[in-house]
């Protein structure tokens, strides 16, 4: 259904538009934590999404275990994600090895097909037939036993191709994987794919100020032309003064010793915005794992990059910390005033969108008369979320008998709603007046 923001009651298609303004003084709660990130990588399929959950075994799919190096930014992402939309941007290379008749090819394009070895012997139980072994990395992947190379099955490492009888091997390394390059054109492709999926936050792990600038266009039509309220993550771009774009500002050490750069700390960014819930600040929130901060500010470089509208990390007690949960979103005015720079305010703003789009798109479009009767239903639907909302500690002060009204629109077909909400911020700064007596 379509959505997205309002000013003037002219849309066309039918759907739910929200329009939210500081005011002029001054269901159910949707899951959170789907994170989703294109990245380069050494093996897998290309140009398509792939799910996992934390803690699954990536390794099939990935060509790695968790814990390996060339995993780090998949694994930042889900220290606090739940679900991770991962795409490969890159297709690279298929590594071979060819034995007699037989020729192996690594089952998708790049360098970690180079760790792949085929073994092929004589079965000791029957010398008719031949045992062939799969290696990644010195580990057996696969093991089949054949009378000759048609008897051989694809694996989910290695194609085989050829006719006739095998050849004895001792071992025959595949040779010619590369992961090949990336053009800006398949980060659209990427962007293109994702768009059809749910999820709260996207980070792009580059410097690229290109790149950047598609994200930012990327993440200003879903938000506002399509009522998709997520939130993307970049590394020093505070000038998408934005409050659906993070800009982070220095990255982190970790304990084992890993450096990793603003780039590569937006991916734990995003998965730890992604799965903070809307009653949840990320201030002062510890980075999982991670030491020390890199580069470290002074207190006057963190004042002047908090005001810039940045989001960065301090080093406290051993631990590298959240300064403060905010967006890059800084213009002010009065129907948009600094709250909507915070991100827990905004992850209620948000939730409200989603959650009574949902509402709405599933349960009440082309379904109810629009009628009083209709209309006290639908209202009925939005009091009892924001009672929930506020039973969380998300909103306050909320007055289902003066804080939402819902009327006919101008069109027949159109319901026009106009609610009141608080969200609540989280402590952040604490004044305090000691009198001595």
């Amino acid at each position: 259904m379509a959505g997205g923001t309002w000013i003037v009651q002219n849309k066309v298609l039918p759907g739910s538009y929200f329009t939210f303004n500081t005011d002029s003084s001054l269901g159910t709660l949707g899951e959170r934590g789907t994170v989703t990130l294109a990245l380069k990588l050494s093996w897998g399929p290309s140009k398509q999404i792939l799910t996992f959950q934390a803690g699954d075994n990536v390794k099939s799919l990935l060509g790695y275990d968790m814990t390996d190096a060339n995993m780090l930014l998949v694994r930042e992402s889900l220290k606090r994600a739940g679900k991770l939309l991962l795409y490969r941007l890159n297709t690279g290379t298929k590594a071979t090895a060819v034995v007699g008749s037989l020729t192996a090819t690594a089952k998708y394009g790049g360098l970690r097909g180079n760790d792949l070895k085929i073994v092929i012997q004589t079965n000791v139980d029957d010398s008719s037939k031949f045992d062939v072994r799969t290696l990644l990395a010195l580990e057996e992947v696969d093991k089949q036993t054949v009378t000759n190379i048609a008897g051989l099955v694809a694996n989910n490492w290695i194609t085989w191709t050829g006719s006739g009888s095998l050849t004895a091997s001792a071992g025959a390394s595949l040779t010619g994987g590369t992961d090949g390059t990336i053009l800006n054109g398949d980060h659209t492709d990427y962007l293109t794919a994702v768009e059809l999926y749910e999820f709260q936050t996207m980070a792009l792990v580059s410097s690229d100020p290109t790149l950047k600038a598609l994200y930012v266009a990327f993440n200003k039509r879903l938000r506002d032309d399509e009522g998709l309220k997520i939130q993307t993550i970049l590394e020093n771009y505070p000038s998408a003064n934005y409050e659906g774009v993070i800009s982070v500002k220095n990255g982190v050490i970790l304990s084992d010793g890993t450096v990793l750069d603003a780039a590569s700390a937006t991916a734990w960014v995003a998965g730890a915005t992604a799965a903070a819930q809307v009653n949840e600040s990320l201030t002062r929130v510890t980075y999982d794992d991670a030491i020390d901060v890199s580069p470290r500010y002074t207190n006057t470089q963190n004042q002047t990059a908090v005001l810039a509208g940045e989001f960065l990390f301090a080093q406290s007690k051993g631990r590298a910390i959240v300064i403060q949960d905010i967006n890059s979103f800084t213009s002010y005015t009065p129907s948009k005033d600094k709250r909507f720079s915070k991100n827990r305010v905004l992850r209620v703003l948000d939730s409200i969108n989603n959650n009574l789009k949902t509402i709405f798109d599933n349960y009440y479009i082309g379904n109810v008369d629009n009628n009083a009767d209709g209309r006290n239903l639908l209202k009925n639907e939005y009091v009892k979320y924001m009672e929930a909302l506020q039973k969380i500690g998300a909103i306050e002060n909320f007055d289902s008998q003066t804080d939402i009204t819902i009327t006919q629109g101008e069109d027949t077909d159109a319901v026009y709603t106009e609610f009141a909400v608080q969200p609540v911020d989280a402590i952040e700064k604490i004044y305090n007046k000691v009198r001595v007596k």
